[in-house]
C-alpha cells in the first residue's frame, strides 16, 4: 500500500449557539501591554459570531489518501498549518507505505530543520494523527487497540471552562454548579487577569478560585489556568492566596521557555505545577523533566508531534513518576491515548468545553463525555470521518500566490 495523496479539505459550516458563544477571554501574555489588555470577550480563536445565536466556522483536515482506498483523517488545522502541509511536508508522504508511522515521522522532523517547534510540528502532529486513523482503518480496530490495548474502558473528565464568565461571580457558580449537575467531579478554570491589572485583578482572580470552592463543596478537583501569562513573583503571591482553597494544580504559569521561572515557582508552593502544552517533541518536555519544574505534563496530541511522539512523551514520565495529561484540542485522538495508560499516571483526560463543539462539529461521531465520564469509542480508526450534513460547503484550499 502506497500514500497517493495529501488531501486538504476545507470545510465550512454554522453551529447553532444558545447566545454568544464566547463569553469571556482569558489572560494571555500580551496583557502586559494596556491596549491588549482591555481587549473584549471574543476569544481570537473558533469562528466568528453571525448572531447570538449562531457562529460561522471553517476549518482544514488533512485526509491522506492510498492506492487501495484506505484512508486516514487528521484535523481540524488553520490555514497557515494547512499550508504547511501542503508545501514542506506532503513530498515526504507520497509513494511511501502509510504503515510505516516511524519512519514517516522521523523523515519530517529531521527535513523540518527549521520547523521543530510551532506551526510545523502541529501540521506533522495533524499527518501522524491521520496515519494512525488510517492504521485504524486498515487493520479494522481502534486506534487504541494497535497502542498496547485498554487499561480500561472509560477515562474521567475534567470540564475545561475556557470561554466562559470569569468576572460575574454569580455566573461563575452558576456554570460550575451546571457542569457539577453533568456528572464532573473536576473542573478548570482560566484566569482574567495577570501582574498587569494591579490589586483589583489579583483580587479578582482570587474571588473566582474561592467561589468555585464554595460552589463546588470540598471533594471535587479544581484546575486553574494561567496561560503562560505571568511571572515568579505574581504566581508565588497568588498561590498563597488561593491555596487554602485546595486547587488540583496551577497550570502554564509562565511562557514555556521559563523553564527555570516553573522550577522556582514549584519549589516555593505546595500546589502542584502543570503544563508544556505549548511546547514541543520528548526533547522539549525532557527539559521540564530534568529541571524538576512540573508535576503533570501536558503535550496536545495535535501539537506536540501527534500520537507517536505523545506516547514517547508519556512514556519517558512516567520514568519519573510523572503525570501525562495531553492538552484537550482533540478528544477523539485524546481518548485513544488516555485508556492505553496506567489510571495513576493518567487519572483525567481534559474536555475543552467550548472548543470541543469547535473542533468536533464536522466530525460524524464526536466523542463527548457522559455523566462526566469519556468511554472508549468503538468504531475504527479515530472516528475521524466527516459528516456531511454539517458541511455546508467545501472549497479547495487557497493559499495565494
Amino acid at each position: 500500500m502506497k500514500i497517493e495523496k495529501v488531501r486538504l479539505r476545507h470545510v465550512f459550516g454554522t453551529i447553532e449557539t444558545d447566545g454568544l458563544f464566547w463569553e469571556e477571554r482569558l489572560v494571555q501574555p500580551l496583557d502586559v501591554y494596556e491596549q491588549f489588555r482591555d481587549i473584549g470577550g471574543q476569544h481570537r480563536f473558533g469562528g466568528s459570531a453571525s448572531s447570538k445565536n449562531e457562529l460561522a466556522h471553517d476549518a482544514y483536515f488533512v485526509q491522506i489518501e492510498t492506492d487501495e482506498g484506505v484512508i486516514g483523517i487528521g484535523g481540524p488545522i488553520d490555514k497557515a498549518v494547512a499550508f504547511i502541509v501542503e508545501n514542506e511536508l506532503t513530498r515526504y508522504l507520497i509513494g511511501r507505505n502509510p504503515l510505516a508511522t516511524e519512519f514517516l515521522w522521523d523523515i519530517m522532523h529531521r527535513g523540518s530543520v527549521h520547523g521543530r517547534q510551532g506551526n510545523t510540528m502541529i501540521a506533522i502532529s495533524a499527518i501522524d494523527n491521520a496515519l494512525w486513523d488510517l492504521k485504524g482503518r486498515y487493520f479494522n480496530a481502534p486506534v487504541y487497540s494497535l497502542i498496547g490495548g485498554p487499561t480500561r474502558t472509560e477515562v474521567p473528565a475534567y470540564a475545561s471552562m475556557l470561554g466562559y464568565h470569569v468576572l460575574d461571580m454569580g455566573l461563575v457558580a452558576e456554570r460550575a454548579k451546571e457542569k457539577q449537575d453533568e456528572g464532573y467531579t473536576a473542573q478548570k478554570w482560566f484566569f482574567r487577569h495577570g501582574p498587569m491589572s494591579g490589586a483589583e485583578g489579583f483580587k479578582k482572580n482570587v474571588d473566582m478560585v474561592r467561589t468555585l470552592r464554595e460552589t463546588l463543596g470540598d471533594d471535587d478537583d479544581i484546575m486553574l489556568d494561567c496561560w503562560q501569562s505571568m511571572d515568579v513573583n505574581y504566581v508565588i503571591k497568588l498561590a498563597e492566596a488561593i491555596e487554602e482553597f485546595h486547587p488540583r494544580w496551577l497550570e502554564e504559569t509562565a511562557m514555556p521557555d521559563r523553564i527555570d521561572s516553573y522550577r522556582k515557582i514549584r519549589e516555593a508552593t505546595n500546589i502542584p505545577l502543570s503544563g508544556a502544552e505549548h511546547h514541543y517533541t520528548r526533547w522539549g518536555m525532557k527539559q521540564f523533566i530534568d529541571d524538576e519544574a512540573l508535576d503533570i505534563i501536558q503535550p496536545d496530541i495535535y501539537w506536540a508531534g501527534g500520537l507517536s511522539e505523545v506516547l514517547k512523551i508519556a512514556a519517558l514520565a512516567t520514568t519519573f513518576d510523572l503525570i501525562t495529561i495531553p492538552h484537550g484540542h482533540s478528544t477523539n485522538a485524546g481518548i485513544h491515548f488516555s485508556v492505553t495508560q496506567s489510571p495513576i499516571h493518567t487519572p483525567y483526560q481534559e474536555y475543552l468545553v467550548k472548543w470541543n463543539t469547535i473542533h468536533q462539529h464536522f466530525l460524524k461521531d464526536p466523542v463527548t463525555p457522559v455523566k462526566g465520564t469519556i468511554h472508549a469509542p468503538s468504531g475504527i480508526g479515530m472516528t475521524m470521518d466527516l459528516d456531511p450534513a454539517k458541511i455546508e460547503r467545501e472549497e479547495e484550499p487557497n493559499f495565494g500566490s
